[in-house]
């Protein structure tokens, strides 16, 4: 049998559009389909889904609203939202990350889009990992064993690297991608606002969700935190997030270090990169790098960390499985052997406060 998925828009083209992409794949079944989150949720009391596709806009019952009648009843839901880039698109989207959705993907702007195999693919990555259906990369048309499964969710025990001390400047440099807005929300605000180091957050998102991020994470922090901008001067108790289709570099600057960006292709699939980040604190001046690895596929970090430690005095924080919405950009870089700690997600903001310490 094949997962079973349930899609809830009120628009009938886009439930359309979604279940012809997710009927095409062979590792679902056929889906179901409702119009608003009332008709889903009391679906949802009577089924079991692997995952739900949900608009955030809805009559009697909106997406929001639907995620916390979840939450208020204990009814655990594997959870895609779909979204619009405008400026309040953005915002119930974080919110809805905020009460447990895992992921989203963008509506497409056109016709041509909603019918085009870029919107597919990217529709389907994003769902394989929602809904539990396998690597987010496997080919469309074949589904995994249960030994596959098996074998892509076991972790071998981690080696953990001493730590070691050093004085000098600091920097924390984080990254994040599928579940991540919700994981950092969990560490962010619970970082003192003295803390002695700029932090640095590449978070794959698309273009307009990073600035929703920032100021959401800067509502609820001590901290100051806000999306990237050119020349950007790295300060002491600041929050940096990449924004969206950008690679955020930090380079040296008259005796200073800046943010800068650059429209270079994709690495890993995405931009912005967390590898690009990483490898471009090497020529900086900083004398230890707390490098924190969180929820989120694929392997990105784990290339530029290990090019910057070569250069670097590290301490590598990889974030542990149980807590993860997915583990695999943290179980990549825990299989290097390089890491000092594997942590759950609560206890992640104190270890980086331990780790660089307070301003006096």
């Amino acid at each position: 049998m094949g997962k079973k998925i349930l899609v809830v828009d009120d628009s009938a083209l886009m439930r359309k559009v979604a279940c012809d992409i997710i009927e095409r794949d062979g590792r679902y079944d056929k889906p179901e389909r409702c119009r608003d989150g009332q008709e889903a949720f009391d679906l949802v009391k009577k089924n079991r889904y692997d995952a739900i596709v949900l608009d955030v806009n809805m009559p009697k019952l909106d997406g929001i609203e639907f995620l916390r009648k979840l939450k208020a009843e204990g009814i655990k839901q594997h959870v895609m939202m779909f979204s619009t880039e405008t400026g309040e698109g953005t915002r119930r989207t974080m919110e809805a990350l905020e009460l447990g959705a895992m992921d989203f993907i963008k509506k497409p702007d056109s016709l041509s889009s909603i019918s085009g195999e870029e919107f597919a693919a990217n529709f389907l990555n994003i769902l394989a990992v929602v809904s539990g259906a396998g690597s987010a990369l496997a080919p469309s048309n074949r589904r995994e064993s249960s030994e596959e499964l098996k074998a892509e969710k076991t972790s071998s025990p981690v080696a953990l690297r001493p730590s070691v001390r050093v004085d000098g400047e600091k920097l924390i440099a984080i990254a994040s991608s599928t579940g991540g807005p919700k994981a950092l929300h969990s560490v962010i605000p619970l970082i003192p606002a003295k803390i002695n180091a700029p932090i640095i957050i590449v978070q794959h998102m698309p273009v307009g969700f990073t600035k929703s991020l920032a100021e959401r994470l800067d509502s609820l922090s001590k901290l100051s935190v806000k999306e990237a901008e050119e020349g950007d001067l790295l300060e002491k108790g600041k929050v940096y997030i990449a924004p969206g289709d950008r690679h955020m570099k930090v380079a040296k600057s008259g005796g200073h270090t800046r943010i800068y960006f650059t429209d270079e292709p994709k690495r890993e699939g995405v931009r912005p990169c967390a590898n690009y980040m990483y490898e471009s604190i090497e020529d900086t001046s900083y004398s230890k790098i707390c490098c924190v690895v969180l929820t989120g596929m694929g392997a990105d970090g784990t290339a530029g960390i290990k090019d910057l430690i070569k250069h670097k005095q590290l301490h590598i924080i990889s974030q542990d499985e149980s807590s993860c919405a997915v583990y695999g950009m943290p179980r990549a870089i825990a299989n290097t052997g390089l890491v000092n700690e594997v942590l759950p997600l609560n206890r992640i903001a104190d270890a980086i406060t331990r780790e660089v310490g307070l301003r006096a």
